[in-house]
């Protein structure tokens, strides 16, 4: 093989596109994001990233006002268990 001629050149070139190419298409079928030719890099972008965050901020807000409602109850069962019984005995006939 002669490495002064304008074929081994050529094939150097060839070389190194194919192995970016290949790097390439590793990197993007992996989800990493892609690199341009200045070095800079392409994010993987989720086309359905906007309808996930209006989905998890709706349950987020369901969620937590069923925390509210369960720490009033907390509250009030609290209050029982630490009253003393004669006490919610008389409350109990007060509402009677």
């Amino acid at each position: 093989m002669s490495f002064s001629g304008p074929s081994f050149i050529v094939a150097i070139v060839m070389i190194c596109t194919a192995g970016w190419i290949i790097n390439n298409w590793i990197r993007a079928r992996h989800g990493y994001p892609l690199e341009n030719e200045w070095g800079g890099t392409t994010p993987k972008v989720d086309v359905d990233a906007d309808r996930k965050i209006t989905l998890l901020s709706s349950e987020n807000e369901t969620l937590n006002g069923k925390i509210g409602n369960l720490e009033e109850r907390i509250t009030v069962l609290e209050r029982i268990v630490t009253d003393k019984a004669g006490r919610l005995s008389e409350e109990i006939e007060r509402l009677r």
